[in-house]
């Protein structure tokens, strides 16, 4: 075919474009206009949803305590009235004598070396979230400790503190119940959170705590009941 006889299609397929794009642009203003280049558009991805902060509650940190340390109701001979505390310091147990030959049994935290203590005391308040402000004893020893710390999560003290008679002592918990089982405090006797709360729930002010020395070797008299 000669180059004569294509012009005309050529030039009516042209018209034909023109008349499309003419069309249009006059559609009214409020039409969306339509893209010249639709092959160079973009991909437009769906937006992804929003992501979910961490949890910063320290409380629900969990770690799994050896069997020996989980919270259990145990066999427990002692002529202690039921509701009495008694820490035995060498097995980091901490004993609530529930009666009838039976206690319940409790991992705790204890003092480390040089900073165990023993005897009889009370629990004269109770806190839940309490605030903590290191004695200067500590604050000597370590000085780049806070003057104060508010309640919280973050608190060394952890969810509940029964604090023992005029001492700078304390049963409470933790926010590293890693440490359960360990000698690592200045003299205080740590739990984990949860079964600081259990404790605190059965006790109140006035109740009997009996600190067992270092050198007491009566050692584990609990049995678990099984």
């Amino acid at each position: 075919m000669s180059n004569s006889s294509r012009l005309p299609r050529f030039a009516a397929a042209t018209f034909a474009a023109l008349a499309i794009g003419a069309t249009a642009f006059s559609a009214p203003a409020a039409a969306a206009p339509l893209p010249l280049f639709p092959f160079f558009l973009p991909q437009i991805e769906a937006a992804l949803p929003p992501v979910q902060a961490a949890p910063q509650d320290e409380e629900d940190r969990t770690v799994e305590l050896p069997a020996r340390l989980r919270r259990q109701v145990v066999n427990y001979a002692t002529r202690e009235a039921p509701g009495t505390i008694i820490i035995d310091t060498p097995n980091t147990y901490l004993y609530l004598v529930l009666g009838n030959g039976q206690a319940m049994r409790y991992g705790i935290g204890i003092g480390r070396d040089g900073f165990t203590w023993s005897g009889t005391q009370t629990i004269t308040r109770k806190a839940e979230w309490p605030a903590w402000t290191p004695p200067p004893q500590m604050i000597a020893r370590q000085p780049y400790l806070p003057r104060h710390m508010a309640g919280g999560p973050g608190n060394p003290l952890g969810a509940r503190a029964m604090y023992l008679g005029g001492t700078i002592y304390r049963i409470h918990g933790t926010n590293d119940p890693s440490t359960i089982g360990s000698r690592v405090s200045s003299g205080c006797l740590r739990l984990t959170n949860e079964d600081v709360k259990d404790l605190y729930s059965r006790v109140s002010v006035g109740t009997k705590v009996i600190v067992l020395p270092m050198t007491d070797r009566r050692a584990d008299l609990g049995r678990t009941i099984r």
